[in-house]
């Protein structure tokens, strides 16, 4: 894998050095070795003169032929819009200028519920902010010398408040997608998979976009840690039969499993009045090698006796039905227990039966250490910190790892 990214690389900085871009950077990940063509760029010719400061400014689409997008997102034919946690787009970019227009949802007004947005220039967050206005540029790179660049811009705050939109690119150089790491995972959950309120204060703070960032929380980081292309499936108070309820009263519409299946839900319309709950997912779109469930959290405030135990171990079921209808090939990961192991017992059963029922074999459970107060602290609503986050990464992370692993061992062992 290193020697493959090297190669590519290597061909990537001498078609960029042939272009006029002077710069002695390699890119951080692997780059297509076709790069997409500008205005006044028809060919990739050693022997002309730099062209690069001499070009004039070149818009493009958001497209899959342009950048590679990360999560669940929808292109309308003019903006990408992104949705769930952690999604957006990323690409290498090779010139002098970079600027991209976003695109407001209807909550823009409300601070509570803007999109809050982060731009990474390789690997580093040079911008966080909220789009709080209907419009807005925002460049990323402006540089008197040629350079090279591997860009990230995502939504850390999740879908139920708002949707984000991308629109067009003005660049000064070339805009080039990244290809796919060699692992893919996708991660359903609730407020914790969404970083709810992990740069907030406990019992200072209250929930707010402009404290929540799904880049602190476990399944992104875990992402990271294994070099994994992420999609993350999160909404904060959300269940299985029950999202978060105080009164112990079941909450039937807050639950993950209509939804599964679509862009999502959320508070905002976009574009020309568009709703994620109406939009269908293209699960060709995002094929995970892995799906971590991470659901029961919520379903708890509700759970409280055997009968309605049992109804969360049935719909669980139900659920994996479908995870498992969407996903054929995957490894599913059933996770649980940061936030309390009320119903770690509930869900070890339903994944179970399941298996019993199915006989699917490619399923397993794990359980989280629960969050110490005492010793990581808490954020806003009890909420893991990001030091909690942390910890539950690098055991998500290990368990994944050796569950590939083994798979490797058992697949040699049957070759042999």
């Amino acid at each position: 894998m290193r020697k493959s990214m090297f190669l590519t690389g290597l061909l990537f900085v001498f078609i960029l050095l042939a272009c006029g871009c002077t710069t002695e950077k390699t890119p951080s990940r692997e780059a297509p070795l076709t790069p997409i063509p500008t205005k006044g760029q028809n060919e990739v010719d050693p022997t002309r003169e730099p062209y690069v400061p001499n070009l004039e400014p070149t818009e493009l689409d958001m497209v899959q032929s342009n950048v590679k997008t990360i999560g669940r997102t929808f292109y309308d034919g003019q903006v990408r819009w992104c949705t769930y946690s952690g999604s957006g787009i990323e690409f290498f970019f090779a010139g002098r200028e970079c600027t991209i227009h976003l695109v407001s949802d209807d909550q823009y007004d409300d601070p509570v519920h803007a999109a809050r947005v982060a731009v990474y220039v390789d690997g580093e967050r040079t911008q966080d902010f909220l789009m709080d206005e209907p419009e807005k540029d925002v460049t990323i790179i402006r540089r008197e010398d040629d350079t090279i660049a591997y860009i990230r811009v995502i939504k850390i705050s999740e879908v139920s408040d708002s949707v984000l939109g991308i629109g067009k690119a003005t660049v000064v150089g070339m805009v080039s997608p990244l290809t796919d790491l060699p692992l893919k995972i996708e991660f359903i959950g609730d407020s914790i998979t969404c970083g709810y309120g992990v740069d907030g204060r406990f019992e200072v703070d209250t929930y707010k976009t402009a404290n929540e960032d799904c880049t602190k929380a476990y399944a992104y980081l875990a992402a990271e840690r294994l070099n994994a292309d992420y999609s993350l499936v999160s909404m904060s108070g959300y269940g299985i039969v029950s999202g978060y309820t105080a009164t112990g009263e079941k909450l039937g519409d807050k639950i993950i499993p209509p939804y599964y299946e679509t862009l999502g839900n959320s508070y905002a319309t976009f574009g020309d009045g568009f709703r994620c709950d109406r939009l269908p997912w293209d699960f060709t779109q995002f094929t995970p090698d892995i799906v971590v469930i991470n659901l029961g959290t919520n379903d708890s405030s509700y759970c409280k006796d055997e009968a309605k135990c049992r109804e969360y171990i049935d719909g669980y079921k139900d659920f994996l039905v479908t995870v498992r209808k969407r996903n054929p090939e995957a490894k599913i990961i059933c996770t649980l227990g940061i936030m309390g192991t009320e119903l770690c017992e509930s869900m070890e059963t339903a994944v179970a039966e399941f298996k019993m029922e199915t006989g699917d074999e490619s399923i397993w459970t794990m359980r989280f250490e629960e969050q110490n107060q005492e010793r990581d602290g808490v954020v806003v609503d009890w909420h893991p910190s990001a030091a909690t986050h942390l910890r539950a990464a690098v055991k998500l992370s290990r368990f994944i790892t050796d569950l590939l692993n083994q798979e490797a061992v058992d697949r040699e062992n049957t070759t042999e």
